[in-house]
């Protein structure tokens, strides 16, 4: 099926009734084929007509999607974008924010409040005295009742809610998600939600569709359409129950008339020129395009040697014949994704003016701020760079990371760094300046990069991923044996039940990891254990990583609580002191240790410590 055939069979069934029982509209497609086969662009086009047929379209790809929260609140913006907010949704967001960050509280032992209840029973019945007739009512109410009663409700709260992230916060997510995408669907014909690079998304996504679908989150209404688009096959066995629901889209490359087509509308139209572009692109639509903006005057323009995608870009970028733009179009090859300061930084002062035309070229795509080349346009230049100009490759990827460098610092500035993780655009920044660091010097930064995943694998599993992802594709780009290596181990160990903790065991085996990195490996392997009620197991792991760094506040911190769930308050006072000489500023660490005070009996202690937290 050619291509104007695959955009009107989409346009057809935009336009039947999504209640129809006699010729029903297909709700699923599957678009796939080879890599430069046009499958992103055959989706841009299907949005288009999406959008002209007034449906509400969104699209995630392999940028936006690290896990299913993160795909969830991506496609939510974009619909929010066209048709409105999505309060539930969004409210469902801040509730898992809130819930993921109380359990970083000390729970309350039976009988008393914590620090937090307090405060906000405090404030709330100081507010109300404040109201003409009141005072009778704060008269009769405890505060310490009051406090108990929250930390009961909340407590209730948590025990519906997985400790540990996972299912239970996507199935929340998704519901509210799901409830969205029918309040739209009662103003809208047709909710269209487009997955682009499928091949690499689906590990994250796959099982969560097929629940969506499955309605395990409620019905999904008749008019939400979702378009797939990647290299493979869907899984015959996972995706069995709805093979007869799937509308199934092969592209394939362009036929000789449509290659024709093409390079006519382009200008090229030499019979010995055309001929050569059909043999040399094999119809692969992105060679295909490439070739024809290279404009060859003669066949023997067209290099018929070599590897097939390395020749079609060589050829493309030596026809640029603006010396500028030729350099700013190698130079962007070398970041994972651009924008308009990555840019500037990438190709220098000689890329002036230059940013617009980049983006209008066919090998590069991206919504947002962000854009990226083509995998098969940036992978070959990434070999001609790497194989040909060592030297060159160096320092181009150090100058990068230098200034994402500079980007991090700025905003740690303006983060504490308790907060540092959470924060996206730190991520990104820290995640650019690893991957150019480890491509400028595989050798003498593998072991840095390593200690930074281990941090990272202090984090929910989704950053985890970034990070591995991060250093894979650095791996494949220098082609450096032991970082592949690493890599390999450390995408093994994501595959398990429990990644963070498997990756954090595989991390240990590193003979050059510090005495340091070493100490928060225990450190986050003792909150986890902690958070799993192993509060022996999670005693053993703060007193490794105290063992490799008497100075790791948290560990001190973390070990006291510990010692203060068992009972031991006195050593529990011991370690928090300890903690908070390392860290005053870690009113955490006060709170527990007035609770601590508080269960010993030490009551102007506590009120003490107290005070301090507030």
């Amino acid at each position: 099926m050619g291509r104007r055939a695959q955009l009107a069979l989409f346009a057809e069934n935009l336009s039947k009734d999504p209640l129809s029982e006699g010729d029903p509209a297909d709700f699923l497609f599957h678009v796939r084929g080879v890599g430069g086969v046009g499958k992103s662009t055959l989706l841009r086009q299907w949005q288009e007509a999406a959008r002209r047929a007034d449906a509400v379209t969104a699209v995630v790809d392999e940028n936006d999607v690290h896990g299913v929260q993160q795909a969830l609140v991506e496609l939510a913006r974009q619909l929010a974008e066209q048709a409105g907010p999505c309060k539930e949704f969004d409210k469902a967001v801040e509730q898992l924010r809130r819930e993921q960050a109380a359990q970083a509280e000390p729970m309350p032992v039976e009988g008393e409040a914590s620090v937090s209840s307090r405060v906000v029973t405090q404030a709330a019945l100081g507010a109300v005295s404040l109201i003409p007739g009141a005072g009778v009512v704060t008269a009769m109410a405890n505060p310490d009742a009051a406090a108990q009663g929250l930390d009961r409700l909340r407590s209730a709260s948590r025990s519906r809610v997985p400790r540990r992230g996972g299912r239970g916060d996507e199935a929340g997510l998704s519901r509210a998600f799901v409830g969205e995408l029918e309040r739209l669907c009662r103003r809208q014909r047709w909710v269209v939600l487009f997955f682009d690079t499928w091949e690499q998304t689906a590990q994250y996504l796959d099982g969560w569709l097929l629940r969506l679908l499955g309605e395990e989150f409620g019905p999904v209404p008749a008019n939400v359409i979702v378009v797939l688009a990647g290299r493979d096959k869907l899984s015959e066995r996972e995706w069995a129950l709805l093979r007869d629901q799937v509308a199934d889209v092969p592209l394939e490359v362009f036929t000789e008339s449509e290659t024709r087509a093409l390079l006519s509308s382009r200008g090229v139209a030499d019979p010995g020129v055309v001929e050569a572009v059909l043999q040399l692109s094999m119809g692969l639509p992105l060679l295909v395009e490439l070739l024809a903006l290279a404009r060859p005057r003669t066949a023997e323009d067209v290099d018929v040697g070599g590897n097939l995608a390395d020749v079609a870009v060589e050829r493309f970028v030596q026809w640029i014949t603006d010396p500028e733009k030729r350099e700013a179009v190698r130079a962007c090859a070398l970041p994972l994704q651009l924008n308009e300061d990555v840019f500037t930084a990438a190709a220098g002062p000689s890329g002036a003016g230059l940013w617009e035309w980049l983006c209008g070229q066919p090998y590069v795509s991206g919504r947002g701020d962000f854009k990226h080349y083509h995998a098969v346009v940036r992978a070959s230049m990434i070999r001609q760079h790497h194989a040909h100009s060592p030297q060159s490759w160096a320092a181009a990827h150090l100058r990068l990371a230098n200034t994402h460098a500079t980007w991090r610092i700025a905003v740690e500035e303006r983060l504490p760094e308790t907060r540092r993780w959470k924060a996206a655009e730190w991520r990104r920044h820290h995640l650019d300046e690893t991957y150019h660091r480890l491509c400028a010097q595989p050798g003498t930064q593998l072991t840095a990069a390593l200690e930074q995943v281990v941090h990272a694998a202090g984090q929910e599993t989704a950053v985890l991923r970034q990070w591995i992802e991060t250093l894979e594709q650095a791996g494949q780009d220098t082609t450096d044996p032991a970082l592949l290596t690493w890599t390999e181990r450390l995408r093994a160990a994501l595959s398990s039940t429990e990644p963070g903790l498997t990756c954090l065991g595989v991390l240990l085996s590193h003979s050059q990891l510090s005495s340091e990195s070493r100490s928060w490996v225990y450190t986050y392997r003792g909150i986890d254990r902690y958070r799993s009620d192993q509060d022996l197991e999670a005693l053993a792991e703060f007193d490794r990583a105290i063992a490799h760094n008497s100075r790791n506040a948290l560990a001190w911190a973390r070990r006291g609580e510990v010692h203060r769930l068992l009972g031991t308050y006195d050593q529990a006072v011991a370690d928090l002191t300890t903690a908070l000489e390392l860290d005053p500023t870690d009113a955490w660490a006060l709170g527990s240790r007035g609770q601590a005070h508080r269960q010993a009996g030490r009551y102007d202690q506590a009120i003490t410590d107290y005070t301090a937290a507030l």
